[in-house]
């Protein structure tokens, strides 16, 4: 058999991949683990019972604001490193604005707040469990992105395991500030910065594991 013909026999079943196939197995992956997240959270931490009022809050947008973004552009990201052409992570940077505008906030309020207040605003009532609450509740979201993965073929693995565990790390956040009360720009900044660095850390180490194809 000729090399043509060999090629024209491998491709004759070949389908076209349907558009925005790589978007809409992404988002099933992100959304099965955001149903498992949910409902091991509200199992086990439960909602803040001041939940109705403080959606009606300023703090609250803030945080979602911080996470959503940071999710956003890591989904984004995510879905641009899955597929194998993939050369190079474009418009990265982009996701440091969030963090820089969250930093402003934070200045703002250390700068309206008396220093022996610092303290609180930092460490809240929760300090020593949200980061590794917010990794934790990742874990759902990163297991569902790499079921998305089994059919896809990143080629930057540890990059693309990264920007996965920034997507569901960043998730995570936000659907844990459902139940955490804390409304300090100061402490969002420092403790759901480090539980996303941890889950951005995981799929960076997860990656090459994992996601090899």
């Amino acid at each position: 058999m000729q090399t043509d013909d060999l090629i024209r026999a491998l491709a004759g079943d070949a389908r076209p991949v349907p558009r925005h196939a790589v978007e809409h197995r992404v988002g099933i992956g992100l959304a099965g683990g955001a149903i498992v997240t949910l409902a091991a959270m509200a199992a086990t931490l439960g909602f803040r019972p001041d939940l109705g009022a403080a959606i009606q809050a300023f703090p609250f947008w803030m945080k979602w604001a911080y996470t959503l973004s940071l999710g956003i552009g890591a989904i984004g990201a995510t879905i641009y490193l899955a597929r194998p052409d993939a050369r190079r992570a474009r418009g990265l940077w982009l996701l440091a604005l969030p963090l820089l505008l969250l930093m402003a906030a934070a200045a703002s309020e250390l700068i309206r707040t008396p220093v022996e207040g610092w303290l609180a605003l930092w460490l809240g009532h929760s300090w020593t469990k949200c980061s590794m609450l917010v990794a934790g509740l990742s874990v759902p979201l990163f297991v569902g992105l790499l079921w998305a993965f089994r059919r896809l073929a990143p080629t930057r693995l540890r990059l693309t395991g990264a920007m996965g565990g920034l997507a569901s790390g960043a998730c995570a956040a936000t659907l844990y500030g459902l139940h955490c009360p804390e409304v300090s720009a100061t402490f969002v900044l420092t403790w759901y910065t480090l539980g996303m660095a941890l889950a951005t850390l995981g799929g960076a180490l997860a990656g090459p594991r994992f996601l090899r194809w």
